[in-house]
């Protein structure tokens, strides 16, 4: 059974497009909605949703999680498999009752992901049965590279990383992009130097001009 997932909303009551932010392991939407405040001055007529993931977090129970974490919350890796599957379902309904709601066609969607989020978004979004105008990862990594075969469509990739991130480590971005550019994918990388595991200003300003140019 589909969970349906809490979100909040910011933009034109009728927009053109649409970002969707997935955020990390214990945040929540509200955590990356804020990023809304800066890019819509320069995406005029896009609507931004942020869901909060389906579970609670083992970790930090005022967040939430699209799956456990086994070496962080000492899940097991059957729990963490069950719980992904699911909200693998949750995500895919969600991505197209937003289009619904939206009155919008997958080509006027981006998807953005940090994190934990990144790693849903790579592994979702690619296996929908149309392509959505890009997907931004920040900060996280391709789960299961060996599965590319499954994919259904190839959008175009932007990955963004900090060299000093010790949550997910740097080197994971050069291997996702690797595996996806392997697979066909259009992949654009850009690293944010001296950054932990975070946003930096420059990296925003790269997934903005990538979403601009995606979206016209």
């Amino acid at each position: 059974m589909v969970r349906e997932l809490t979100s909040a909303r910011k933009g034109p009551r009728e927009a053109q497009s649409v970002v969707v932010f997935l955020h990390g392991y214990g945040a929540d939407g509200a955590d990356l909605l804020g990023l809304a405040d800066v890019l819509g001055p320069h995406l005029a007529g896009t609507a931004f949703y942020a869901p909060d993931a389906p579970e609670p977090c083992a970790n930090n129970p005022m967040g939430f999680q699209w799956f456990p974490i086994p070496w962080l919350d000492g899940s097991s890796e059957e729990q963490r498999k069950s719980s992904m599957d699911r909200s693998i379902e949750d995500l895919d309904a969600y991505l197209d009752k937003v289009l619904a709601d939206e009155g919008l066609t997958p080509d006027r969607m981006v998807v953005v992901g940090f994190s934990q989020g990144t790693m849903m978004a790579l592994h979702v979004v690619p296996r929908r049965d149309k392509p959505v105008a890009g997907i931004v990862g920040i900060s996280g990594r391709l789960l299961a590279p060996e599965l590319l075969g499954e994919v259904a469509v190839k959008p175009p990739v932007l990955l963004v990383h900090g060299d000093q991130d010790q949550m997910v480590p740097f080197a994971d971005m050069g291997l996702a992009a690797d595996a996806l550019v392997q697979a066909d994918f259009t992949v654009y990388t850009h690293v944010m130097k001296g950054t932990g595991h975070g946003i930096a200003p420059d990296g925003l300003s790269v997934a903005l001009a990538f979403i601009r140019d995606r979206l016209g």
